[in-house]
């Protein structure tokens, strides 16, 4: 997995990316998520940047070889035959912001959370796509709520996949974003009662082996706090 706070800002974590895939961006396949972009309020447009590849830290933007997108939402309406093989053909997974929830939801709801861990493809997250592969989001970070999901406040309203050991706090310090401080983000610590790393968005983390026995590597060109 490589575990992005704002995408490839950086030439480290563009090198990571080919490290992981074992080839050059330029001859890799990838799928892109946008699903979790759509639970915000100015997500369709947003949507739409994304899929354009505009912006320096797009993941979509990176060069592919081929790209394809993927809609967790028509998941449930379509047979396994008729997106899984996409997916079994790729060679790396991107998986947008939004809202980390949101993702959740419909990652377990289309059956891609029973799947990825036997997929043999590179996990590239940004922000909310990082996020949802880790055991609590935190309270700070619950937008919509899954109605599987406990009420605000309960045990567990807060879950996610749970495919790494630790939680993450993005976009610490970012200036759009005056809430991300550090001293917001060493409380959000606190609450999610586990490892943690805090990432600004020249940070990532570069995560190989099975849970259990993971191996997590920090790449930043900016700020970062293990927890």
């Amino acid at each position: 997995m490589l575990l992005t706070s704002g995408g490839l800002t950086t030439d480290d974590i563009t090198a990571a990316l080919e490290e992981l895939l074992d080839k050059p961006v330029s001859e890799a396949s990838a799928v892109l998520v946008p699903t979790a972009l759509y639970a915000m309020g100015i997500g369709v447009d947003m949507a739409g940047t994304v899929i354009r590849a505009r912006g320096g830290n797009s993941l979509a933007g990176a060069g592919w070889g081929s790209l394809g997108v993927l809609e967790l939402t028509a998941l449930p309406s379509l047979e396994q035959s008729v997106w899984l093989p996409a997916l079994e053909r790729a060679d790396a997974v991107l998986v947008e912001g939004g809202d980390p929830l949101f993702l959740h939801h419909w990652m377990v709801a289309s059956g891609l959370a029973d799947l990825l861990p036997d997929l043999d493809l590179v996990y590239v997250g940004l922000s909310a796509g990082s996020m949802v592969v880790t055991p609590r989001i935190g309270t700070e970070f619950v937008g919509w709520t899954p109605p599987e999901h406990p009420a605000a406040g309960e045990p567990g309203h807060d879950t996610t996949l749970g495919l790494v050991d630790f939680s993450i706090f993005p976009h610490l310090d970012n200036p759009d974003l005056p809430g991300n401080t550090l001293a917001a983000a060493e409380e959000w610590a606190g609450g999610v009662g586990g490892p943690s790393y805090l990432l600004d968005d020249l940070s990532a983390l570069v995560v190989t082996g099975e849970r259990g026995a993971q191996d997590v590597r920090v790449l930043s060109q900016g700020q970062w706090h293990q927890r």
